[in-house]
């Protein structure tokens, strides 16, 4: 054993030798070519290629960087036996990435791409106003020579689709709001928002089953119809118009619709939007997988059916056109936003400044609104959001109660169906009865609903009686004040005809 140890003491003694006299002889700059040299040489004889991809670009964060370590950790932590964890702002996941000189092997259209994530010291560096990270981060992407033409770009472009997706689902849904008033901040953004964490589904929400599957089912045809929308020349976007009584489940639908896609929400308060150009740049700020949101809008603006109004006198602007509650002569106040603004904002050229939005509208009066605003195009499907129906009443009584379908078929739920149709009931009535009762027995909450809906049955009938009343009564003195008004005119003249032979 002695003897391989003073081998081995020989062995380097001689190389360091050699070393020495290698650079005594030879200068750097002839070592460094000699190296290089070396290097392209087995580059050409080796069947593998290699892409550097590092965190930063200058001083500029690199997108791809990110994108890839969001994308590896879906098999990271399949594959690899030493992780780090992560949860970013806004995130509701933890994402796992590769340690430090660490490797994985993923694939794509049949051909193997090896990652291998590597961590440096980055050098001392002098004064600087934006100093960069202390540690050098960088990925090494290993691919066959051959399946180089295979695997770019389209094996960077699905990754950055996929990471844009991964980061979309991993976030919490955000919901904007253009509260002061679309000024623009320093930044650029017109925008304030909030995480939104609005429970609302589509198994909660209280509408007939078959209705839920429509909109669901136009809802996924929507998100997959990219190709569709490129095909026919279309801007990818849908239009929905929600209209019905308060309290029917208006903002609930739209929630829903967020949870259901996972979009962001944008909040869109028309009175605080001043001018037509203000419109199009909080459009433009808008980002794609989104719904943009103006609720009551027969009451945000002056925006209704033009056919009910007076034409205006041809040297005024049309009544629908001039500012909302400003003066004539104008003024800061005046605003002057118009529905030809909106209509473009909906459907015009501006709307195609991104893609897979989605226009929602609500109001309790449709009949107010512009055929134009309404017509299929901008508002391509129209839900009406009625009054509480059965099928809604046990999705309600599931809810709040833990009402289940095996006790839906007794004599108590059959008085139910029989009432609940003709009380006229909104979801958030009956929503409102259940929270009282909810902590009672689920049949004694469930008598005390049904005892609400044959009492509001009851004032129903009852206001409808004297409507009838009313309505008679006012027919009968319709039919006898023109009586009245002749024998008033026949003793006025007959009054005239006394005083006319009375000063004769």
């Amino acid at each position: 054993m002695k003897e391989v140890w003073t081998s081995l003491a020989s062995i380097m003694g001689v190389f360091a030798f050699f070393q020495s006299i290698l650079h005594a002889v030879f200068p750097p700059e002839l070592r460094f070519a000699a190296a290089k040299l070396f290097h392209r040489l087995f580059r050409c004889f080796s069947t593998y290629c290699y892409f550097d991809i590092t965190e930063m670009d200058g001083v500029n964060t690199n997108e791809l960087y990110h994108a890839v370590q969001l994308y590896l950790s879906r098999s990271a932590s399949m594959a690899a036996s030493r992780l780090s964890l992560s949860r970013g702002l806004n995130s509701s996941a933890f994402t796992f990435g590769l340690a430090n000189n660490d490797r994985i092997v993923d694939g794509f259209r049949g051909a193997s791409a090896t990652w291998e994530h590597a961590v440096t010291q980055r050098q001392s560096q002098s004064f600087s106003l934006r100093p960069l990270p202390e540690e050098k981060r960088s990925f090494t992407l290993r691919i066959k020579k051959k399946d180089k033409p295979l695997l770019l770009p389209a094996y960077l472009d699905h990754i950055m689709e996929t990471a844009t997706e991964l980061r979309r689902r991993n976030q919490d849904r955000l919901l904007y709001t253009n509260s002061r008033g679309g000024s623009m901040e320093s930044r650029g953004f017109p925008w304030e928002s909030v995480p939104f964490k609005h429970p609302s589904t589509f198994d909660t929400l209280a509408m007939d089953p078959a209705r839920k599957e429509l909109i669901m089912a136009d809802l996924n045809d929507f998100a997959q119809g990219k190709a569709f929308y490129e095909k026919t020349g279309r801007a990818w976007k849908r239009g929905y118009l929600l209209y019905g009584p308060p309290g029917t489940g208006k903002s609930s639908m739209i929630a829903a619709m967020a949870n259901y896609l996972g979009y962001d929400i944008y909040d869109l308060e028309l009175t605080e939007v001043h001018t037509n150009s203000e419109l199009r740049k909080l459009l433009m700020k808008t980002t794609s997988k989104s719904i943009i949101v103006i609720e009551d809008i027969d009451c945000s603006v002056n925006l209704t059916n033009r056919s009910s109004k007076k034409p205006a006198p041809p040297c005024e602007p049309p009544s629908d056109l001039r500012p909302a509650g400003g003066t004539e002569d104008g003024g800061a106040a005046a605003r002057t936003i118009t529905l030809s603004g909106l209509l473009n904002f909906t459907d015009g050229l501006w709307s195609c400044c991104g893609s897979e939005r989605i226009f929602v509208f609500t109001t309790n009066h449709i009949e107010k609104l512009d055929p134009a605003l309404v017509r299929s195009g901008r508002m391509d499907m129209h839900v009406f959001m009625s009054y509480c129906s059965f099928q809604a009443l046990k999705i309600l009584m599931k809810n709040y109660l833990g009402w289940e379908d095996g006790e839906q078929n007794d004599e108590l739920t059959r008085e139910l169906a029989e009432v609940v149709d003709e009380a006229e009931i909104t979801p958030a009535d009956v929503s409102e009865i259940l929270i009282k009762n909810r902590r009672r027995e689920r049949r004694e909450a469930a008598a005390e609903l049904l005892e609400a809906l044959k009492a509001r049955v009851e004032r129903r009938k009852r206001s409808l009686s004297e409507q009838v009343v009313e309505a008679e009564e006012q027919e009968k003195r319709a039919l006898e004040s023109p009586k009245e008004s002749t024998d008033q005119l026949m003793h006025s003249c007959n009054a005239k005809e006394d005083k006319g032979a009375e000063e004769d």
